[in-house]
């Protein structure tokens, strides 16, 4: 039996991930956090083989808690579920001890066998990321400096449309079903994969592109 340990700032995700992951037989959550510290207080007295760990959390954030695991709790392993598919922040939580990355479009299939394949040692990549990464090896792109051209997802395009048009990141949230947070990442991507400094500058790119209608 694998046992998990959940954490992420948004109830809502916990418990569809909670109800999805205990349908596998071999899968048991054991616990579940809002962010690293309450999963800190709480490993003590609530041991586990994995922790599903999202990036972006108030408080002690994803890298932060990885570093903290890789040196107060060696023995678990980390598999990060995040939207983020920006490499340089992948990089980053690998590098700090991760054992694996999945994104939270992932289905239900590749993310057991993510589950496994890091509670067994071994690392792992979901395939929309691998396969993105071995495109640009491939073709030669390199990573930096970003080509924002072909590097914003549909939804990221999306956003920057509606940011362009004046409405709030609230407003954005509402027309797309979606959460405020998760806007927010987008526009944080956004920003990252462009280098630009704030929205305003996102934006002059976004014109000088012609990447609005």
């Amino acid at each position: 039996m694998i046992r998990l340990f959940l954490v992420d700032d948004h109830a809502v995700l916990r418990d569809g991930l909670r109800a999805l992951l205990q349908q596998t037989p071999d899968l048991q959550v054991v616990g579940e956090a809002e962010n690293g510290e309450q999963l800190l207080a709480q490993l003590p007295t609530t041991p586990c083989d994995v922790v599903l760990l999202d990036l972006h959390m108030p408080g002690l954030d994803g890298l932060a808690t990885t570093q903290r695991l890789r040196a107060e709790f060696p023995e678990v392993r980390i598999l990060v579920l995040s939207m983020v598919d920006h490499a340089r922040s992948i990089g980053q939580v690998l590098e700090a001890g991760a054992s694996g990355y999945v994104l939270k479009n992932t289905g239900h299939d590749e993310l057991v066998v993510a589950v496994r394949s890091v509670a067994a040692g071994r690392r792992f990549l979901c395939s929309e990321l691998g396969l993105a990464m071995l495109e640009k090896v491939l073709v030669g792109i390199p990573e930096l400096p970003p080509q924002p051209a072909n590097g914003l997802s549909a939804r990221e395009r999306e956003i920057l449309q509606l940011v362009a048009d004046g409405l709030t990141t609230a407003q954005i949230a509402d027309k797309l079903f979606t959460s405020p947070r998760t806007v927010e990442t987008h526009r944080q991507n956004m920003m990252e994969k462009t280098g630009s400094k704030n929205t305003a500058s996102l934006i002059k790119i976004a014109v000088n592109q012609g990447w609005l209608t």
